[in-house]
């Protein structure tokens, strides 16, 4: 049952969050900077990056859910089996409760598909140890 549900999960991920992807033009860093500031109350990144009421985002594009050291995940996202590629993370930002049902995140999500595609540009400069790595 564990891995029908989880494989009912991914396949709904890929299907919308690869037909969200479709629709965004090219996610801008600068612009996903200012974005981003409605996720610092929660969550950090960079060099001097430190868990809050949120794990640290430094390379979070492409890392496992609910694996980043010394963070308190929710058994929702533990468990979740998600990896937090570019259409996972859009389809999660627009509404992070949907996807990950019991997840802690309280945040309702963002609605501008742009904007989403934006702070992902952004998180993406950041490597694993907070360095920017990209434009």
């Amino acid at each position: 049952m564990k891995s029908t549900m989880l494989g009912l999960m991914t396949a709904i991920v890929t299907a919308v969050g690869s037909a969200n992807a479709q629709d965004l033009s090219p996610g801008k860093a600068e612009a996903g900077a200012t974005v981003f500031k409605r996720c610092m109350a929660c969550h950090s990144v960079g060099p001097d990056a430190k868990n809050g009421a949120g794990p640290v985002l430094n390379g979070v594009v492409g890392r496992a859910a609910g694996v980043y050291p010394d963070y308190s995940y929710s058994a929702a996202n533990r468990n979740s089996g998600l990896t937090w590629d570019e259409p996972t993370l859009a389809t999660y930002l627009h509404a992070p409760r949907k996807l990950v049902p019991g997840t802690k995140m309280t945040f309702a999500g963002l609605n501008k598909d742009q904007e989403i595609a934006d702070v992902i540009a952004y998180l993406k400069q950041f490597n694993a140890q907070g360095q920017k790595v990209g434009p």
